[in-house]
């Protein structure tokens, strides 16, 4: 969304709407697990570690910071061709990222229980979802890309 009207018009000329967005995904992708990763350990380098399953626990985080990470990047890519940026990405995010943060909600409540196993198909939905998201960017984007 900060990028300038020249920068995205050097873009345009260099590389092709799925690769640009592809690369934002990427890059935003690693930006958050490296955050995540970061976080929890200051977490328990701070709190103490009250968790049972702290190796689930930690693939939970990494999963959910990709699937935030992918949908805000998605929002991000919509609304920075739109005149309302911020307007925008809240009314489109909002139904977008309940589901998923119910579903991170779900895993980790499983992940700090001792006797509750985490449930594999919350895990493959979260990252079916993940894949959604992937491909309505790269099918919709193009689309914004000429404006």
């Amino acid at each position: 969304m900060q990028e300038s009207k020249g920068r995205m018009l050097y873009f345009y000329s260099i590389a092709s709407p799925a690769d640009f967005v592809l690369a934002k995904l990427l890059f935003n992708s690693l930006l958050m697990l490296l955050m995540s990763l970061l976080s929890v350990l200051l977490f328990t380098l701070f709190l103490g570690n009250p968790l049972q399953k702290i190796v689930p626990f930690i693939g939970l985080v990494l999963l959910g910071g990709w699937s935030l990470s992918l949908v805000f990047t998605f929002l991000a890519a919509i609304a920075a061709k739109a005149q309302q940026n911020a307007a925008i990405m809240a009314v489109l995010g909002f139904p977008l990222i309940i589901p998923q943060l119910l579903l991170l909600v779900r895993l980790s409540k499983a992940a700090f229980a001792p006797m509750l196993t985490i449930p594999v198909d919350s895990v493959l939905l979260l990252v079916a979802l993940d894949v959604m998201i992937i491909l309505l960017a790269v099918i919709l984007f193009p689309f914004l890309w000429k404006d």
